[in-house]
């Protein structure tokens, strides 16, 4: 594992915030991708995702999930992705599950 290390005042810089999944739509002609619609407490996201080989539509909504908000947005099959949810993903990415708080915790919760 090559890891870099980094000071906390790095750490410090990563917005991470509950979010809960609202709606989970198709992309068309994407094997992959879903375009989700995440609430983070103060603003509803619009995020595209690359979680259609692990889980279907019903799963993810309503769904808890840490939201890494301060990324720096990008177009992605001409959709404009505004985050990325945290997902654990085994070595050969055949296992993937979203990062979830333990308990029931207010939207928009700020990770620390």
């Amino acid at each position: 594992m090559n890891q870099s290390i980094i000071d906390f005042n790095e750490w410090l810089k990563l917005d991470l915030r509950v979010g809960k999944i609202l709606e989970v739509d198709e992309i068309k002609e994407a094997d992959k991708l879903y375009k989700l619609l995440v609430d983070i407490g103060s603003e509803k996201r619009t995020i595209v995702a690359g979680l259609k080989p692990y889980f279907n539509k019903d799963e993810l909504k309503d769904k808890l999930c840490i939201v890494f908000t301060n990324l720096k947005q990008r177009v992605v099959r001409g959709i404009e992705s505004k985050g990325m949810l945290l997902a654990a993903v085994n070595e050969d990415e055949s296992k993937v599950i979203l990062i979830s708080p333990e308990k029931d915790i207010e939207v928009g919760s700020r990770i620390r």
